[in-house]
């Protein structure tokens, strides 16, 4: 049995040097092709995308979306932008055994390679689940070594999940899932070749019906950077609170009496209370690596040392761009 091949595919928002590190990462672990949507451009990076055999691009522009959604334009959110394109890669022929949908902040980290993980799944499986893990922002007092980041993780199982939360953030455990600013779903790699597929963000779809058999990949992990630097988790924060991951129509974390609060309740309430120093302090408890956080995890074996290097993987995979 020949080995299977995979690739991923992406609508991506970013200026290009995030693309590239995102492009060149995965391409460094072996994808055998690279998909991606530009959302908007980024002439540089679609240069160089362009220049790499295994890479594909597409420019989402105005002439696209009347192409793709039937004269209707371009979608206002970003979430149908994603599915659609994500669907649509899936059935032109990606040219791979497996295709995964990501963000350009997901990072996929196995501990073994891909495709001999792949090659391991029983033939009649539609979909297999990576699990994400979030990074942490560095505590200036105690920073990581030079070059690597820490990541927190979380319990799989409901029941576990609930309890390790509370106990590992207990300001704001009650009103969090995991721990985690962003999804605990993951994303999931989808077999090629069947018809009456759709992609969703999170899960894959066939003839309409959620495959929810997805096959765990354990020995995978998606490194989120999701809010592991201050400056940058606060400039994307008032998106987020709108439009993104902590926006109003999103359920809260699973309480067994029902009474969390919504991320985007969460966050308001903070706001309201103290404006953006009662955010810096949720953001120190939460997300910031600090000795007694570290300690917590660790605890609970969700404490991850990472090492992503995106700037040599960039001048291995694009060496012409500075």
């Amino acid at each position: 049995m020949s080995t299977p091949t995979w690739g991923l595919v992406a609508t991506i928002k970013a200026n290009s040097t995030d693309i590239l590190s995102f492009a060149a990462h995965h391409l460094d672990l072996g994808a055998h092709r690279v998909h991606i949507y530009l959302d908007e451009d980024a002439p540089e990076a679609r240069e160089a995308l362009i220049g790499h055999p295994k890479c594909r691009v597409i420019l989402c522009d105005d002439g696209y979306w009347k192409r793709r959604a039937k004269r209707k334009g371009r979608p206002a959110k970003h979430q149908p932008r994603q599915t659609m394109n994500a669907t649509h890669c899936y059935n032109r022929n990606p040219q791979v055994d497996w295709l995964v949908h990501l963000d350009v902040d997901e990072f996929l980290w196995p501990a073994t390679p891909l495709p001999d993980q792949l090659a391991t799944l029983p033939d009649g499986t539609l979909s297999a689940r990576v699990r994400p893990i979030e990074a942490l922002a560095s505590d200036p007092t105690d920073p990581p070594p030079e070059g690597q980041i820490w990541a927190k993780g979380c319990a799989d199982r409901l029941k576990h999940r609930r309890a390790q939360t509370n106990a590992i953030y207990p300001t704001y455990g009650d009103h969090l899932n995991g721990g985690f600013l962003s999804h605990v779903a993951g994303k999931v790699f989808v077999r090629t070749g069947h018809d009456g597929i759709t992609l969703r963000i999170h899960n894959a779809f066939r003839n309409g019906e959620q495959d929810d058999n997805a096959a765990p990949l354990p020995k995978t992990h998606l490194v989120h950077l999701h809010g592991h630097d201050w400056d940058h988790w606060l400039k994307h924060y008032r998106f987020r609170l709108a439009q993104g991951s902590y926006r109003d129509s999103l359920k809260p974390a699973p309480m067994a009496d029902g009474v969390a609060l919504t991320m985007n309740q969460l966050f308001t309430l903070l706001e309201d209370e103290s404006g953006e120093e009662a955010l810096r302090t949720f953001y120190t408890e939460v997300c910031t690596a600090t000795p007694d956080l570290r300690k917590r995890l660790a605890e609970h074996g969700h404490l991850h040392a990472i090492t992503l290097d995106l700037a040599a993987k960039r001048a291995r995979h694009f060496p012409h761009i500075a």
